[in-house]
């Protein structure tokens, strides 16, 4: 390890610069969700692919229903039902009727709807307020039915293609698939899609005094938070996690773990054992981890001119010299580097153009000027509220406050040249939200 300090920039650009997007597979549809697409979609068929009507009523030609009225109603001869998802041998021709269901396909020779409310629903009764069911309807589907009031042609019917033609571009390379976006390759008959799959991040935490929430803490010990927040952040940023609980401080064990993780790891994030001290763990495990080859790149640990999170380590390990971050193992230091590091590189990896969450500026609001070291970059959680355009500050500046971490939804990002923020003055937020 170097005595150079690297800024923030610089050691993102690092990481940025050796992840590259994974390879892209054709996926069910189902487990595309979240992912980017990499092809552009056509559209093969017209949405609708037939003309089909946006009522339940009946199909008529507009020449039967011309100047029909509550009093002088036209009178058609009811041919049959025509329901959703029906062939339909059915076809209306002068003085005919078919009872048609919303989703229908338009039978030949009828050039419109009438919906139900306008006929008496064939009773011989005064106007109807639903379609019944044919099973239910005492002429069954056929018999007369009552018309008061005229329609034009092709009301409601909703036109096939009216949605997207065939040969329309239904999706760009490069969009997510999201809900809407499913719904539309499916509703064209697309059963998979050709997209940069979700990473696969396995989150490994280290500490021999770490003990998985649940189990008894006996002294010295604390609970592993983590590994979950982590797994959790890695989720929200798109990918598959798994989570490995707490390793103990020890190198070979470490080393065995995280060779044995790599057959199922896009990426690998490690908490804990970075820093200067004597027991860490991670730098002594992966000092000398290369590839089967003896090459792979190993891993660098740095220090980065931030707070919280100075101690950082990245390289790539393993055959497929696959990516692993090293981060702190102070809670809200691990959280703040995964912030700034991983979720950047997960979304690199995903094929994703912005890779960074949103950010903005706004008025600070404190009680008193916020403290920065000089010559470091110092991120403080903080709540924004987008309506005032204000930020502010959540808990203090130590890096183990993890009940201030659960209350913020922004970082307040207070520059290297900054020793003092006074309350009032803009400064730029990193929102988490």
């Amino acid at each position: 390890m170097s005595s150079t300090i690297w800024s923030v920039d610089e050691h993102l650009e690092d990481i940025l610069a050796a992840v590259s997007p994974l390879e892209p597979i054709e996926l069910q549809l189902p487990d595309a969700q979240g992912c980017v697409l990499v092809e552009d979609i056509t559209v093969q068929i017209a949405l609708p692919p037939f003309d089909n009507s946006s009522m339940d009523g009946y199909a008529v030609r507009t020449s039967d229903v011309a100047g029909a009225s509550e009093e002088f109603p036209a009178v058609l001869t009811v041919i049959g039902d025509v329901a959703a998802g029906s062939g339909g041998t059915l076809r209306v021709n002068p003085g005919e009727a078919a009872r048609i269901m919303t989703g229908a396909p338009l039978p030949p020779g009828a050039e419109a709807v009438v919906p139900v409310e306008w006929t008496d629903g064939g009773t011989g009764g005064g106007p109807a307020a639903t379609m019944r069911a044919a099973s239910d309807a005492p002429e069954g589907a056929s018999g007369e039915v009552r018309v008061h009031r005229p329609v034009e042609a092709r009301a409601h019917v909703r036109a096939r293609g009216s949605d997207v033609q065939a040969g329309d571009l239904a999706l760009e390379a490069g969009t997510v698939l999201g809900p809407s976006q499913i719904g539309l390759l499916a509703a064209i008959g697309r059963a998979t899609a050709k997209v940069r799959p979700r990473p696969r991040v396995v989150v490994l935490s280290t500490g021999s005094e770490l003990v998985q929430p649940g189990e008894q803490l006996a002294a010295g010990q604390i609970y592993d938070s983590n590994s979950f927040a982590l797994t959790a952040a890695a989720r929200d940023a798109g990918a598959i996690a798994y989570r490995v609980g707490a390793v103990t401080d020890d190198a070979e064990t470490l080393r065995a773990t995280i060779e044995d993780q790599l057959i199922r790891a896009d990426m690998i994030v490690t908490t804990g054992g970075v820093s200067v001290g004597a027991y860490d763990v991670v730098k002594e495990a992966l000092s000398s981890v290369g590839g089967e080859d003896g090459t792979g790149g190993g891993v660098d640990f740095r220090k980065l001119a931030m707070q919280p999170g100075k101690p950082q380590g990245f390289g790539s390990i393993g055959p497929e010299h696959t990516p692993l971050l090293a981060l702190p193992g102070n809670p809200v230091s691990s959280y703040v580097s995964f912030e700034l590091f991983v979720r950047p590189a997960i979304r690199a990896l995903m094929g994703l153009e912005d890779v960074h969450r949103p950010r903005t500026r706004a008025l600070l609001v404190a009680d008193k000027p916020l403290t920065s070291p000089s010559g470091k970059r110092q991120f403080l959680r903080g709540t924004y509220d987008k309506e005032a355009g204000t930020v502010t500050p959540v808990g203090g500046a130590g890096s183990h406050l993890v009940a201030a971490l659960a209350h913020a939804d922004a970082l307040i990002v207070v520059p290297e040249e900054t020793t003092e923020a006074e309350p009032g003055t803009e400064v730029d937020v990193v929102l988490l939200g």
